[in-house]
């Protein structure tokens, strides 16, 4: 897995000061995406361990409420990605995972590949960003196709939805 930066105290991807993970690669490619640097899988640089030990060290912060796998698309790289989550859940289970992919919570659901993250994400912001229906307005997504997605064990427990409650 490749990686751009991890970002500490972040407050605009998630609830509470969070770790951001940005991840490199991205096949979505949407008009108007705020990260298009990322999309490149050959982008940023190794997630080695001088960058595992960091983000571990920063994460186990007490102020710190969780980890956002970011990007590009953390699910472009859904191996490593669920292996760091697992890894998170077991040595620190009080953080909360956040995942923002461009994947559909069916298409996630759908593809085993994929899915193999739902069992330690706490929340999913799922759905390519369409700048059409760009929204400043919505809290932690970009647009109101997008949805937020808080799990319990794998499966969906709350939706937010644009204009749903």
């Amino acid at each position: 897995m490749r990686i751009f930066d991890i970002t500490s105290c972040d407050v605009n991807n998630g609830t509470g000061f969070r770790v951001t993970l940005w991840v490199a690669g991205c096949t979505h490619h949407c008009k108007g995406c705020q990260n298009a640097e990322t999309w490149d899988f050959k982008g940023g640089q190794p997630f080695g361990s001088e960058a595992h030990d960091y983000l571990l060290s920063e994460l186990a912060k007490p102020y710190i409420q969780g980890i956002t796998f970011s990007g590009g698309d953390p699910l472009c790289s859904p191996d490593e990605v669920t292996a760091l989550a697992k890894e998170i859940k077991e040595k620190l289970p009080e953080k909360d995972i956040w995942v923002y992919t461009g994947f559909t919570i069916e298409q996630i659901e759908a593809d085993p590949k994929l899915s193999q993250i739902l069992p330690y994400a706490d929340v999913i912001v799922d759905g390519e960003y369409k700048e059409a229906l760009r929204d400043v307005t919505l809290a932690f997504r970009g647009s109101r196709n997008q949805r937020i997605l808080w799990l319990k064990n794998g499966k969906i427990v709350k939706k937010e939805e644009y204009g749903k409650k």
